[in-house]
């Protein structure tokens, strides 16, 4: 088995609809179940309970949500009806996000589709972190939400999640594409060999400016290299160029021994 993880934010872009005949696979509903994070199971049905106690009491939902109109009727539909809903993959579930598409999974040799499942995982405000197959609804509720019995659910999440992770990462070369918010509900122990960021350069006139609009396409054409080339390490990098144009600066790089943490730059001239 390749000895890399790739940690992934959700998006928030969802596919509907699924398989109502789905088997439970991933089974939040019950204690009987088969996903691969199931001791998060407890703490999925006490959240979901909450968040749909508070939703029938008709409090500050725009808040909750960040959003008004259609949208949030939409909101407050798919997650009231998530016991009952029908189910798909996090992968095909998460597909209309930018990063997702620019992943290309579908595209993808059968070996790197297996990788990327295997090794793929996915932080979820409703649901902890997930691995790319496992089954789960539509809804809506963002890693940054807060509700009167949980908290932050960044906060809520870090003790639960904290513990399977660190062992999910042990001794493995880690890809951390986690923004700042996913990130909170991890603490990390640094159980890994080696763990990196990505970060994204635009160089004009001898200056260099990070991107941060757009970057999540970048993100996932990288997680579709990485998954190509079984990338457990940084020197694949060094013969990679990015499909826009970035390329990997070893220079701008930085790596702490000590914490064995480091940033990666990939610049674009």
């Amino acid at each position: 088995m390749p000895n890399f993880s790739i940690l992934l934010p959700p998006a928030e872009g969802k596919k509907p609809g699924g398989n109502p005949f789905a088997p439970d696979m991933f089974d939040y509903r019950t204690s009987n179940t088969f996903n691969y994070f199931n001791e998060l199971n407890p703490e999925r049905r006490r959240l979901i309970n909450n968040l749909q106690a508070f939703i029938r009491e008709g409090n500050d939902l725009e808040n909750l949500f960040g959003v008004k109109g259609d949208t949030l009727a939409e909101a407050v539909k798919l997650d009231l009806e998530i016991f009952d809903a029908p189910l798909m993959s996090a992968l095909d579930r998460y597909s209309p996000g930018v990063m997702y598409q620019a992943m290309d999974f579908a595209g993808l040799p059968t070996g790197a589709q297996r990788r990327l499942l295997e090794n793929g995982v996915i932080f979820s405000g409703l649901f902890g972190v997930l691995r790319p197959d496992d089954l789960i609804p539509n809804y809506r509720l963002r890693m940054d939400a807060a509700l009167p019995e949980t908290g932050r659910l960044s906060k809520f999440w870090r003790p639960h999640v904290s513990p399977l992770l660190n062992q999910v990462l042990k001794d493995r070369f880690v890809w951390n594409l986690l923004p700042g918010v996913h990130q909170e509900a991890w603490e990390d122990e640094h159980t890994y060999y080696k763990m990196v960021e990505v970060k994204f350069f635009n160089e004009e006139g001898g200056e260099r400016k990070p991107v941060s609009h757009n970057v999540k396409p970048l993100r996932g054409q990288l997680v579709n290299f990485i998954v190509r080339e079984t990338a457990e390490s940084l020197e694949p990098l060094r013969e990679w160029e990015h499909p826009e144009g970035y390329r990997y600066d070893e220079a701008a790089s930085m790596f702490d021994e000590e914490t064995r943490t480091g940033t990666v730059a990939m610049i674009k001239a």
